[in-house]
């Protein structure tokens, strides 16, 4: 089993530090399965128990599987010889009191009672895919993030709230707040607030990219909105446009005029947001960027107007200036945030009235 696992979980996993981790009070049963799923990935951990390193069992194409069921028999049960008794799964929906769950952007339905019936579980339990990397944050090795805007001093705000925002197959968005002593993730569909024109090419280009009478922020920020941005410039500038190009194509075509173009007003729309967000939940303690578009434009996102657009908060400019922004480089972050829930329930709150939310337990 240990030779199918690809990566080093020393690097990925690294989350904690100066926190005692001697915690017993993580709810369900061990071996636990972990997994991060999305509209485009799906990733795979196992962790057999409380002391051992989490095994990191590498990356999958969503698409490339029926349903959740098939990936987690093919990907992992195939392979291994020990029995999983629990499931932690951080999904790319909403997590509300219903009974079964759709990904945002991709057709699975994540059904626990099946999870439990078909796979032999005796522990689901759900969460929000940017609720579990809200978890990560809190605990994040510095060795995990990059700063794409000044070097801020943050003294005095290790407890301060942060906001995660990442543009990925749409837009996730996390707060996470310090209260009793508790970190308490929130999560929502930040994503489809809506994003209106501001600067003379906004005006220009916005009648390109608004459907259904409004714009929403996912559909800028993510890997469509990129290929939308893109399109919306060809238009407005009377240039014919590659119908079938990829954000990635855009991304590694950064010398190209258009391509510039398209990624700086990524830039400049994601500091936007961002800093929108940051003054919802006066994130003292940082806003964090994950996904893989931020990772590959690092370099441009310094280079933008990202920061400026960020800090563009009047009459709190002075606020937004102290506050820092980072690109989170560990592709596992949901995974780490879990982990860190595993590994420190203590110091965090999960809990509603009703329990634990969104577990099933076999009857």
């Amino acid at each position: 089993m240990r030779g199918y696992f690809l990566f080093s979980t020393q690097h990925f996993f690294s989350v904690f530090f100066n926190m005692n981790m001697s915690n017993r009070n993580f709810p369900t049963a061990f071996p636990v399965l972990l997994a991060d799923i999305g509209g485009t990935n799906v990733r795979f951990a196992i962790l057999r128990d409380m002391e051992s390193d989490i095994e990191c069992c590498g990356t999958v194409k969503t698409a490339d599987y029926e349903s959740l069921e098939h990936a987690i028999q093919e990907v992992i049960l195939n392979k291994i010889s020990i029995r999983l008794r629990s499931a932690f799964l951080a999904l790319a929906t909403s997590i509300g009191d219903q009974k079964k769950f759709m990904l945002t952007n991709y057709q699975w339905i994540i059904d626990p009672e099946a999870l439990i019936s078909q796979m032999n579980f005796e522990d689901v339990l759900l969460i929000n895919d940017f609720e579990a990397q809200a978890l990560a944050v809190c605990f994040l090795s510095d060795s995990h993030y990059v700063s794409v805007g000044p070097d801020i001093e943050r003294n005095n705000c290790s407890f301060s709230s942060r906001v995660i925002v990442g543009p990925g197959t749409g837009l996730g968005v996390s707060g996470v707040i310090r209260l009793k002593n508790s970190w308490i993730p929130i999560s929502g569909e930040g994503g489809h607030m809506n994003i209106g024109p501001s600067s003379k090419r906004d005006f220009e280009i916005f009648p390109y990219l608004i459907e259904d009478e409004r714009l929403s922020a996912e559909m800028l920020l993510s890997g469509r909105g990129l290929v939308n941005i893109y399109k919306a410039i060809c238009k407005a500038d009377g240039f014919e446009n590659e119908t079938s190009l990829s954000a990635q194509d855009i991304v590694f075509q950064e010398e190209h005029p258009i391509a510039l173009e398209a990624i700086n007003l990524f830039c400049d729309y994601l500091g936007r947001i961002a800093g929108d967000l940051a003054l919802i939940f006066m994130s003292r303690g940082g806003v964090y960027i994950s996904g893989g578009i931020p990772n590959k434009i690092i370099h441009l996102l310094r280079n933008s107007s990202f920061r400026d657009s960020f800090e563009n908060k009047a009459p709190h400019k002075e606020l937004m200036r102290k506050i820092p922004t980072y690109v989170i480089t560990n592709p596992y972050i949901a995974i780490s945030g879990m982990l860190s829930y595993i590994k420190m329930t203590d110091n965090f709150n999960l809990i509603t009235d009703e329990g634990i939310r969104s577990r099933w337990i076999k009857p």
